[in-house]
């Protein structure tokens, strides 16, 4: 079991949801990562996820990827980035469950966060997801009100921002990286 700094007990009940530009991999600002080879984990993420698998039940990334559907990338080009991502998180003791990516170019889009529709299938896809045993991680503010909209738990982090004055409506913690708050999550022994 591991507690969060509320002190919300959490173990494999729980799940993570982790957006991917600015949390996973370093964010290509203004543009998009359109290939493998321009993608770049942030720094200690690979030994974050290790943790991090050790800590909840699933792991799902939610990402809007317009991208694609602005026709600056293959959705082939996203599978790939994808596998290739979650192979190397997995190589290094890591796990992804599932990537949930919303292609659309219109905000109105039920797929498009702050849109809910990815966590939705993600909860059809593993229905023990409970949304109040869950954590949102992400650098926008679309991402925190995409887990507010849900009732998860709100991790934002400042890799594209200036931190916000806190307390927040949105954001429940703030951190410089998923790496940061990844260390703030101790594993604790049952007492038996």
């Amino acid at each position: 079991m591991a507690t969060f700094n509320v002190q919300a007990p959490i173990d494999k009940s729980w799940t993570l949801f982790l957006d991917r530009d600015g949390v996973i991999n370093v964010e290509n600002i203004g543009s998009y990562i359109t290939n493998w080879q321009e993608f770049e984990f942030c720094e200690g993420v690979q030994d974050a996820m290790k943790h991090l698998s050790d800590v909840f039940g699933s792991i799902v990334v939610v990402t809007n990827q317009r991208g694609v559907g602005k026709g600056i990338m293959s959705k082939e080009d996203l599978k790939i980035i994808g596998e290739q991502m979650t192979n190397a998180i997995v190589s290094t003791g890591g796990r992804i469950d599932k990537i949930y990516a919303c292609i659309a170019t219109e905000d109105t889009d039920p797929n498009r966060k702050p849109n809910t529709g990815m966590a939705h299938q993600a909860k059809e896809d593993f229905p023990q997801i409970n949304f109040k045993h869950s954590v949102m991680v992400g650098n926008s503010i679309s991402d925190m009100e995409f887990g507010k909209r849900m009732g998860m738990h709100t991790v934002f982090l400042t890799s594209k921002h200036q931190p916000y004055q806190l307390p927040h409506d949105l954001i429940d913690e703030q951190y410089s990286s998923l790496k940061e708050w990844a260390s703030t999550i101790k594993t604790v022994e049952m007492v038996g």
